[in-house]
């Protein structure tokens, strides 16, 4: 084994995968509607979902995991672009990181995993189990901001 690390190659049909079951857990609890804003909630926690975009083919929505724990925690948000013609959904922006690259090289300044793409796109399947069986889904009325 020589000391030159191999390369990070994306799985891309895993990954594809993993977007696959993002876009059909959301569609559980999508309304059939232009809602702007609505609410899954369900035993385990709640979701705070923003309609920003829809268009003919896809779908943008924020997702937010609201906590009433410490002021000094970030309340987990992803930005989810849907593609109903490909059945997909994929976290576009995280938190601080406002552009995904599909693979990043490491050691990097922002400290980014090779495969940090795929890591919140797993996050965002394990904040979608919340609205999964026992879920209801909500409008919220309050359209400001949109």
């Amino acid at each position: 084994m020589t000391l030159m690390s191999r390369r990070y190659r994306p799985n891309v049909s895993q990954f594809l995968a993993l977007c696959s079951r993002n876009y059909h857990r959301i569609l559980l609890w999508l309304p059939p509607s232009d809602e702007s804003r609505w609410q899954v909630s369900s035993q385990v926690g709640t979701l705070d979902v923003k309609l920003l975009e829809s268009t003919k083919y896809t779908q943008l929505i924020e997702v937010i995991r609201p906590h009433s724990g410490s002021q000094f925690v970030n309340q987990p948000k992803v930005l989810v672009r849907i593609y109903h013609d490909a059945q997909l959904a994929e976290v576009l922006t995280s938190q601080q990181i406002y552009r995904l690259l599909p693979v990043y090289h490491y050691p990097n300044p922002s400290m980014h995993q090779p495969n940090e793409k795929y890591q919140i796109n797993a996050f965002l399947e394990e904040l979608l189990k919340i609205g999964r069986h026992d879920s209801v889904t909500v409008p919220t009325h309050n359209n400001s901001g949109k």
